[in-house]
């Protein structure tokens, strides 16, 4: 029988068995690797992992920064120091020309004067003023072998002025300052001489440049302003020309307010108009008070009126009449109407009645014709009205355009105002200095080379190593997927964990294990526990294997068969290894002749293959003869039924069976026990390597109950130092 028979003979098997109810989903259920996060044991667990590399990378970086630095051309850097005020000294008005910024820009300013600095043209202008395009120190001894034979002296000065600007623009140095505003500029070279010369040169270009931008600022501004002026005024004479050709063509007189302030001039028109309808609204009024004069007395006698009782010559001619009439009466007593006298009398007061009566009709027809000539002078001065009110309409229209062409000559006046202000202002002040640029100190010759530095060359060596091994670290990490920690057996392989044992020498794993308070046997103690709880008692019999062989595998069936028989279990340890059998050399046991191979074939019973006596309670079968078809026996139904004939006579049955991968024994056996335990050594075995043999086993029909991981060292995985030796310290004397 193959192996593919087997897997294929296995996965017929029934599912659904009873170690689904505590297993956790394995690799190929739904429990899916989770990545793993960056935590500080991580990190620490790298770090230890990779010390060689840190150390290595740190010695080489150190090493090479120092030789650099032995080999590197002292340079030496002199400072020169200037203060930028960035608005100046204003001693007149008209000094503020320079342009304006937004205070919270100061720094904008600084950087930008630190530009200026380091700029090309600044840098020709000390070339200039050093001469330095004739400087052997500065261009070099040998600078005239460079020349070409077809050049000429102009060329050659203009090629050599063109080497030393790129000299100086690579060796001038300025920070912006944050906390002030002065500017501190250095100069980089081989000599201090020249380093503090060619610094107190930028120092006194950059005063100069400051001092010279406002000057040319200012004469700039004078320039302008009396351009505008001339443009303004211009502008001006045209603007007045075309207000009053408007005013002309459509025939509009304006007039003065008449000395009052406040009080804008009007046109004639607007005045007639405000005239008459203040003449309109007086005749009306007189209209209607003689109207209603008239209405009141119009049914009235005449005699009734007041003015006619009120009239002095009436009066005089009704007394006139009374007397008269009292004459009258008094004669009749004595004379009838026939008395010349009386005739006389009776004439004068008829005279005096047609006088009475006509005056009065002469004031009541005064009262009417009144009324009549303030009704016509109303009716005229509204006509008027009319027709002003007409003229003033079309000129309202016409003044709109006059008011928009006046108004534009009275901003070109306002303008002009402002513009003659300024530029007077600015005229008076065009030849102040602000002093916004002023030198503090001045360069002095170093006395010490500025690089290069040893402890900065070694510091950032440090750094650059540090920074080399962690890169170096991060793609060995990368590269390198063991599993190392306890958390990456159920984060990668989606198996639970049963426990680990510490990392021991092999020298001393026989002296600890005979010492059951050492911290190997209290890690077993604490296995064999998660595997008793894990475990039903009707389903007792397990494998143990793992991925390669010198995994622990062996050793850790040993020492948990005899764990389960001190306690009381009568446990049977079956060497199911049929390649390379190891529990006989474990327990320092002679391999007889006949074993494991030999029960299953029938060739003799169980109880002459075993070993009693190596612990009370636990029976050891192990291999005698190594056959030449191992995994034909372990697939064998002498197999199957030699674990359903004996589950019932131990209470534990542990097969310590060979390595999964490249065989397959390991898989064969999982389909026949009740669980696997798979040893996996710690920092040993890739991650892929260990899901392939956890894959094959449950290909196979294998259940996994969990895993142990051995030879565990707390350190590379990122674990303190007492994690890993002070674990299972509880409760030991000192």
């Amino acid at each position: 029988m193959n192996e593919r028979s087997i897997v294929d003979a296995s996965n017929a098997a029934p599912q659904g068995t009873w170690l689904d109810s505590y297993m956790p989903d394995g690799p190929l259920g739904p429990v899916q690797p989770r990545a793993r996060a960056v935590t500080f044991e991580s990190i620490r667990g790298v770090i230890y992992r990779q010390r060689w590399v840190f150390a290595a990378a740190l010695v080489v970086a150190m090493l090479g920064g120092l030789a650099l630095t032995l080999l590197a051309t002292p340079m030496y850097q002199a400072d020169a120091k200037v203060s930028v005020k960035p608005y100046g000294q204003y001693i007149v008005e008209g000094q503020e020309t320079d342009p304006g910024f937004n205070p919270v820009q100061i720094y904008d300013y600084l950087a930008t004067q630190a530009e200026v600095i380091r700029s090309r043209s600044l840098a020709e202008s000390v070339v200039d003023q050093l001469n330095l395009a004739n400087r052997a120190d500065l261009l070099g001894k040998d600078v005239e072998e460079g020349r070409s034979p077809n050049m000429t002296d102009e060329q050659w000065l203009k090629a050599k002025k063109e080497l030393a600007v790129s000299i100086l623009t690579s060796g001038v140095v300025t920070e912006v300052p944050t906390k002030n505003w002065v500017l501190t500029i250095s100069f980089q070279s081989e000599s201090p001489t020249l380093a503090a010369e060619i610094a107190n040169g930028y120092a006194d270009a950059f005063v100069r440049t400051g001092s010279s931008k406002s000057i040319e600022s200012s004469t700039y501004a004078v320039d302008y302003l009396k351009k505008q002026i001339d443009e303004t005024r211009l502008r001006l004479a045209e603007a007045e020309q075309a207000a009053n050709g408007y005013a002309r063509n459509s025939g509009i007189i304006v007039q003065s307010a008449g000395g009052e302030e406040n009080t804008e001039p009007t046109t004639l028109t607007a005045s007639n108009l405000a005239s008459i309808n203040a003449r309109v609204s007086n005749a009306r009024a007189a209209r209607i008070e003689a109207e209603q004069r008239w209405r009141a007395i119009q049914s009235l006698p005449a005699a009734q009126l007041p003015e006619v009782q009120s009239n002095p010559a009436l009066q005089n001619l009704i007394g006139d009449r009374s007397a008269k009439m009292s004459q009258l009466v008094e004669l009749r007593q004595r004379y009838n109407d026939d008395f010349p006298q009386i005739q006389n009398l009776l004439s004068q007061v008829a005279l005096l009645d047609t006088q009475i009566d006509r005056i009065s009709s002469d004031i009541k027809a005064t009262v009417r014709n009144q009324f009549l000539v303030a009704q016509r002078q109303e009716q005229a001065l509204e006509a008027e009205l009319n027709a002003l009110t007409g003229d003033r309409l079309v000129e309202q229209d016409q003044q709109v355009e006059l008011t928009v062409l006046e108004r534009e000559a009275q901003a070109l006046r306002d303008q002009l105002k402002s513009l003659l202000d300024r530029y007077n202002q600015v005229n008076s002040a065009a030849a102040i200095d602000p002093g916004t640029i002023t030198k503090i100190d001045s360069a002095m010759v170093p006395g010490a080379p500025f690089s290069p530095n040893l402890f900065k060359n070694l510091g950032l060596s440090l750094l650059l190593g540090l920074a080399l091994g962690a890169a170096l670290a991060v793609l060995r990490e990368t590269l390198d997927d063991r599993i190392r920690s306890l958390d990456e057996i159920e984060t990668k392989l989606g198996l639970s964990l049963l426990g680990y044992t510490p990392h021991v020498e092999n020298r001393d794993i026989e002296l600890l294990g005979t010492n059951r308070f050492s911290a190997l046997m209290e890690a077993y103690s604490s296995i064999r526990a998660a595997i008793d709880f894990s475990l039903p008692r009707n389903r007792n019999v397990i494998q143990l294997t793992s991925s390669k062989a010198s995994e622990g595998k062996s050793t850790t069936a040993v020492i948990l068969a005899e764990l389960f028989a001190n306690l009381g279990r009568k446990t049977l340890l079956v060497d199911a290894d049929l390649r390379r059998p190891s529990v006989a050399g474990l327990l320092d046991i002679e391999r007889p002749k006949v074993g494991v191979v030999e029960v299953l074939l029938g060739h003799v019973e169980l109880e002459a293959a075993i070993v009693k006596g190596v612990h009370e309670n636990l029976d050891i079968l192990p291999v005698g003869e190594i056959p030449p078809n191992p995994t034909e026996i372990l697939a064998s139904r002498q197999m199957r039924d030699f674990i359903e004939k004996y589950r019932h006579e131990y209470s534990l049955i542990i097969f310590d069976s060979c390595p999964v991968m490249g065989l397959a024994d390991a898989p064969t056996l999982a389909h026949l026990v009740d669980g696997t335990v798979f040893v996996l050594e710690a920092n040993r075995l890739p991650f892929g390597q260990a899901r392939s043999a956890v894959r094959r086993i449950t290909v196979a029909g294998g259940k996994m109950i969990g895993v142990v991981l051995t030879k565990y060292r707390a350190l590379q995985a990122g674990q303190s130092y007492s994690y890993q030796y002070g674990y299972y310290e509880y409760g030991r004397d000192k």
